[in-house]
């Protein structure tokens, strides 16, 4: 069995195009991956196309050989564009793996660790105008309590402002009003992270932390731009509750970094920006060393939902599984099919591969289009993280 082809399907989301990965064999079988990332969809596609040659022409089951050569046979190594190039190829030889032996992914990344996998929410299933829409008490308490009526026991609010790196009373209490309306409107047995996005600087992460802890977060998520973990860590040490970080990480040497400073309480690698599951399996025990649980990164499209929901059955330390369910009303029609979330999680998923094969003529109605463009200003005019 030798690789024909590797080719790239483009789908518009409406913030973000999604990029599946489709690996054809010279048998006719077919793997899938997706290899998403916001506002590069294009230069995606270019290094899917860069790294196929790599890959066409061998034998898809060599799976972490194949790994290596995508990373090391060009100089320039890394980077989120062609590591989310690379995460998409390597999720598909998987996929054509698993189905060469016609078992279920998790089968051949280990076996099943657990018997159900705990997902959560986002305010409004994920819909882009409300997790980044305006903000207010009444829209929050709404779409928290819409996610626990149906089922979910954890969700994820976005409370905390952009803005430059000192933030004023007004913001601070603004931010604290939001979680306590989510944390009313849910009661005490549910979860909420607060995704602080980057947005802030450690001062600020903190002044936040201590406004929003009495409200129990669970988690506060990636509260410093990455890049310094040593900034991550003054947060960590400084509030009462974990701190979370992960989505913009790529090598491994950037999560063994945060893990040996004590900067991070939960790991978030993303499967499709830090290499595939052959990447995600070596965080995963660099985080089990250190005594470290995971909560996988996951805003992005339907094959990159069901690829994490086989690696997280396979992984140990895995928490809680990110799902984006009403980003776009079609997000299922593109695939054969989804696993359903009884209760806030899912059973076992089913085979071959990963479960799921891409419907190309549904695809193609939701052609690339230029993503929404956030352009995220401060009161003075000046650009702010999104």
């Amino acid at each position: 069995m030798r690789i024909a082809a590797v080719d790239t399907v483009t789908v518009n989301a409406i913030l973000r195009n999604w990029v599946f990965v489709k690996v054809t064999t010279d048998d006719g079988l077919v793997g899938w991956g997706e290899a998403t990332l916001e506002w590069k969809a294009r230069a995606v596609a270019g290094a899917v196309a860069d790294l196929a040659e790599i890959v066409v022409g061998q034998d898809p089951r060599r799976i972490e050989y194949l790994w290596q050569a995508m990373f090391r046979d060009h100089f320039f190594k890394g980077g989120a564009v062609t590591m989310s190039a690379l995460s998409g190829i390597d999720q598909a030889l998987w996929d054509v793996t698993a189905r060469s032996l016609d078992v279920p992914a998790y089968q051949l990344l280990g076996g099943a660790v657990r018997d159900s996998l705990r997902m959560y929410d986002h305010l409004g299933g994920g819909d882009s105008s409300v997790v980044y829409g305006p903000a207010s008490v009444e829209a929050f308490a709404t779409a928290a309590r819409r996610s626990v009526d149906d089922g979910f026991t954890a969700l994820k609010i976005l409370a905390v402002p952009s803005g430059n790196g000192l933030p004023s009373r007004p913001d601070i209490d603004g931010a604290a009003a939001l979680m306590q309306a989510v944390r009313e409107a849910v009661g005490p047995n549910v979860d909420i992270m607060v995704d602080l996005h980057g947005r802030t600087t450690a001062a600020a992460a903190i002044a936040y932390g201590r406004a929003l802890a009495p409200f129990d977060p669970w988690f506060f998520e990636e509260p410093c731009a990455p890049g310094n973990p040593l900034d991550l860590a003054r947060v960590a040490d400084a509030l009462p509750f974990p701190v979370a970080t992960g989505e913009r990480l790529i090598g491994l040497v950037e999560f063994r970094e945060h893990l040996a400073l004590g900067a991070v309480a939960v790991l978030q690698p993303d499967i499709c920006h830090v290499g595939g599951p052959t990447a995600l399996k070596k965080i995963a025990a660099l985080a089990e060393s250190h005594g470290i649980p995971l909560a996988p990164h996951n805003p992005l499209g339907p094959i990159a939902t069901a690829v994490n929901q086989h690696v997280a059955f396979a992984t140990p330390g895995v928490v809680i599984q990110e799902v984006m369910r009403s980003d776009v009303p079609w997000r299922d029609e593109v695939v054969s099919s989804s696993f359903p979330i009884v209760g806030g999680s899912i059973g076992l998923p089913p085979g071959p591969g990963w479960g799921i094969t891409v419907d190309e003529e549904a695809a193609a109605e939701h052609p690339y289009r230029t993503e929404v463009q956030i352009t995220t200003r401060d009161r003075d005019g000046s650009v702010a993280d999104w």
